[in-house]
């Protein structure tokens, strides 16, 4: 009966301990970092954005159609060399910049005429950007930069196939970009092709 005693006054100052020394430590520890969550967030895309039937069979209908007129089978412009050295968290910014320069530099310049549906993809892929507007780097940027310039310039040494290229790699660049900015990645997001 003592014990019962003891323990029956101990339950209101254990009660007052947890509220007042442990629950503000579990909410807190719940709480995001400061900046963690919001630069986490601005860097995701939603998985229905990239589910869409019409826009992927567009996508990968435009690709299929220019690769068969890339001329150049030993170069890729969109594969695994673009994440060398680049931390995890850090290639869905890569894959928005690669993304944006693809838009404005290929498929906004004279190849819009040349191809059906390069309009549609282009504005599709523009809108994922857009989305990705406040997705920062963190970190260092340096490997970013460089494996973002080796791709352009090996673009630029392909001269007009390079944008030929670009195009024929379009179904690799969604699926990059989905396995980079997707909270559950797809598998396969490094399909090769010939």
């Amino acid at each position: 009966m003592a014990s019962l005693q003891t323990s029956s006054k101990s339950f209101p100052g254990w009660v007052f301990f947890c509220c007042c020394c442990c629950l503000p430590l579990l909410l807190t520890s719940s709480l995001p970092l400061k900046g963690a969550s919001t630069a986490h967030h601005a860097c995701r895309l939603r998985k229905i954005n990239f589910q869409q039937p019409y826009i992927r069979n567009r996508t990968y209908t435009l690709a299929k159609m220019v690769h068969a007129s890339d001329k150049d089978t030993d170069n890729r412009l969109i594969g695994q060399q673009l994440y060398v050295n680049v931390r995890e968290n850090n290639r869905c910014y890569l894959m928005k910049r690669i993304v944006d320069f693809i838009v404005k530099d290929v498929l906004l310049t004279e190849v819009k005429n040349k191809y059906p549906y390069v309009e549609e993809v282009a504005q599709f892929l523009a809108s994922l950007t857009s989305e990705l507007s406040r997705c920062k780097f963190s970190g260092n940027r340096e490997h970013i930069e460089k494996n973002l310039e080796q791709m352009k310039n090996k673009m630029a040494q392909l001269g007009e196939n390079g944008k030929t290229k670009a195009i024929g790699e379009l179904d690799l660049l969604f699926d990059y970009m989905e396995n980079a900015c997707t909270d559950a990645p797809k598998k396969g997001g490094n399909k090769k092709k010939n």
